[in-house]
């Protein structure tokens, strides 16, 4: 079984979150805008619609698990798994795979181990969650300044969300694109079309967010009250590499 070592602590492989609350908000913003976004990475952004793309801001209140308990917030855009051609439609949304652009949390451990054994671009940053009410909120503000204020109202049950799925995730850090595989059980999921606000701050994130089209009325959102996750191993992406595709494993990711 395959281990890491942070801070003088030993990380087994996959990576496993016992218990998380998560908050998500999808948008549709110029693919063009996206594209010149995430350039660096080497990926292809996924138009849903021509001359569209997907945005998704995350927040995650981590409750237990091999990484602690901390704080997350995300910036991911929808891309197409390396050697899939052609637009990806609404319908094959499950066979996307999400580019992880920003990745701030509030504590140091989590910090070295995202980067250390997936490169995922993990930067400390104050975050403010306040899930205790109908309606979710994450604050974020990076030396000083704010980023953004989002604002969430959970909508209707979904009855039956899928017993496990699996996802991939990919990173880019010195100069290398990885795909992490991971696989996610989410349990009492709320979901909406739009159902969101958001407001943006002054720090250049912001500014990075205002030139895809934000703020904007949002396609959906969403929120689960109890996840659990599991992290493979990152994998580099090569040019061409056709086995990135999404799987879905009962067993989670491999």
């Amino acid at each position: 079984m395959a281990s890491h070592l942070i801070q003088g602590r030993t990380v087994s492989m996959p990576v496993r979150v016992r218990d998380a609350a998560v908050c998500s908000v999808l948008y549709t913003v110029r693919a063009d805008a996206a594209r010149a976004v995430i350039a660096y990475s080497g990926l292809e952004i996924a138009e849903v619609f021509p001359g569209k793309a997907i945005c998704a801001l995350a927040f995650v209140d981590y409750r237990d698990g091999d990484l602690d308990a901390y704080h997350e917030f995300g910036v991911a855009f929808l891309v197409r798994p390396p050697g899939r051609p052609g637009r990806v439609g609404l319908g094959e949304l499950p066979h996307a795979g999400a580019f992880i652009h920003w990745l701030p949390v509030d504590q140091g451990f989590t910090l070295e181990a995202g980067r250390t054994i997936w490169g995922f671009p993990k930067e400390l940053t104050d975050i403010d969650l306040r899930l205790g009410s109908p309606f979710k909120r994450c604050v974020v503000r990076r030396d000083g300044r704010l980023v953004l204020d989002l604002l969430l109202k959970p909508g209707l049950p979904v009855p039956r969300p899928p017993a496990l799925t699996g996802l991939n995730a990919y990173t880019h850090q010195d100069g290398v694109t990885r795909r992490v595989p991971w696989a996610v059980r989410a349990r009492r999921v709320r979901a909406r079309p739009g159902g969101a606000l958001i407001r943006l701050g002054n720090h250049p994130i912001a500014k990075e967010l205002s030139e895809l089209g934000l703020p904007k009325a949002a396609l959906l959102s969403s929120t689960v009250d109890h996840a659990e996750m599991v992290f493979g191993a990152a994998r580099d992406v090569r040019p061409g590499d056709a086995g990135a595709g999404v799987r879905r494993s009962a067993g989670g990711p491999a």
